[in-house]
């Protein structure tokens, strides 16, 4: 069952609507039209309470300004670029700077601030609210007219699922994720959930997170999470780990090997007995671990520092300027695939 009210209205005047699917037990997710915002997940603990796992807000006003990207799909290209710069086709483009000399998420008013067309659609196995957004040529600087089209679905097993169709009449690069920040524990925060993630290496970084180029083994580090760790624990562990040390927390781009459709990680809170295991085909999962937060959200609720965790699938950041990173390119005329499942479970 999809239910819709009103949102609030956007800076032009346009109301905007609030989606929820629902399913028969009960359990939601709720999406709106302004940004592609994840806004609400309610799910059941081991004990069949629900309870909502999503930070997000209330009301649309908070939507309109960064916040942290809270729930946001990002684009034309998630994560950095580094100097707001990249070649393509023998062309130099120059976007917009939004992040210390860098361009972060696509730019200063990248599509998380932008009106989706909404769709929706009700099924037996599975509802669904499509949303489509034009991205015009020279938008933050990007070449090429992109059509973005991200669905969102929500099953009977608890499972959420964001797909992902973007087309260009142009070259350009692409790079879509939602930035949404899960906490399985419902408040507080994230220190002492399980996080495993199935990667053996991560990107190498500057102080300002952009990668080099080259690749990290995890293997004996505090970013080693193959077998399950904590942020809390990872953070003891900072002065022997410069990323954990320089971010403060996670704010790593992980590798994670295969082809196709894949787990790529696995969130566990013993306490409520909730589990999240998140399934990509994109060759990266960026963990951050939410240490910049401070906002206040649903209920009024606090979102402090570690508030929640992201799990963001995406290829690498700067993909672009690095010829030995998995290509971002979009051919004009080709199309843009990828699926990304959040399924939630209980222990």
């Amino acid at each position: 069952m999809i239910t819709r009210r009103p949102f609030g209205k956007d800076e032009n005047g346009r109301e905007m609507t609030l989606f929820t699917m629902t399913n028969k037990s009960g359990a939601s997710v709720s999406v709106t039209d302004f940004g592609g915002h994840l806004v609400s997940i309610r799910v059941p603990d081991r004990d069949g309470q629900l309870g909502e796992v999503n930070l997000g807000f209330d009301e649309l006003a908070p939507y309109m300004q960064a916040h942290g990207s809270m729930g946001a799909t990002i684009g034309r290209y998630a994560n950095r670029l580094g100097h707001c710069r990249f070649s393509l086709n023998g062309k130099d483009y120059v976007v917009t700077e939004n992040d210390h000399g860098n361009c972060l998420h696509g730019g200063e008013k990248n599509f998380q601030f932008k009106w989706f067309k909404a769709e929706t659609m009700e099924d037996e196995g599975e509802d669904a609210v499509l949303l489509t957004y034009v991205s015009h040529d020279g938008e933050e600087g990007f070449p090429g007219t992109v059509r973005v089209q991200v669905t969102y679905a929500f099953d009977e097993k608890n499972t959420l699922t964001i797909r992902y169709l973007a087309t260009t009449d142009q070259d350009t690069v692409i790079n879509l994720t939602n930035h949404a920040y899960f906490n399985l524990k419902g408040a507080g925060d994230i220190l002492d959930e399980e996080v495993i993630i199935h990667a053996d290496e991560v990107t190498e970084t500057d102080d300002l997170l952009i990668p080099t180029g080259n690749f990290t083994d995890v293997t004996g580090t505090a970013l080693d999470l193959r077998e399950g760790g904590t942020v809390r624990a990872a953070l003891a562990r900072r002065a022997e780990c410069h990323p954990i040390d320089n971010a403060n927390g996670f704010d790593v781009n992980y590798c994670v090997p295969g082809e196709g459709v894949r787990e790529m990680a696995v969130v566990t809170d013993k306490e409520t007995g909730r589990r999240m295991r998140v399934y990509s085909d994109q060759p990266g999962i960026q963990f951050y671990s939410g240490q910049g937060l401070h906002h206040v959200g649903h209920q009024g609720a606090a979102y402090g520092p570690y508030a929640g965790l992201a799990l963001e699938t995406q290829h690498y950041a700067d993909s672009p300027n690095h010829p030995n990173f998995p290509s971002t390119l979009l051919p004009a005329g080709e199309s843009f695939r990828s699926v990304t499942r959040y399924a939630f479970e209980t222990i």
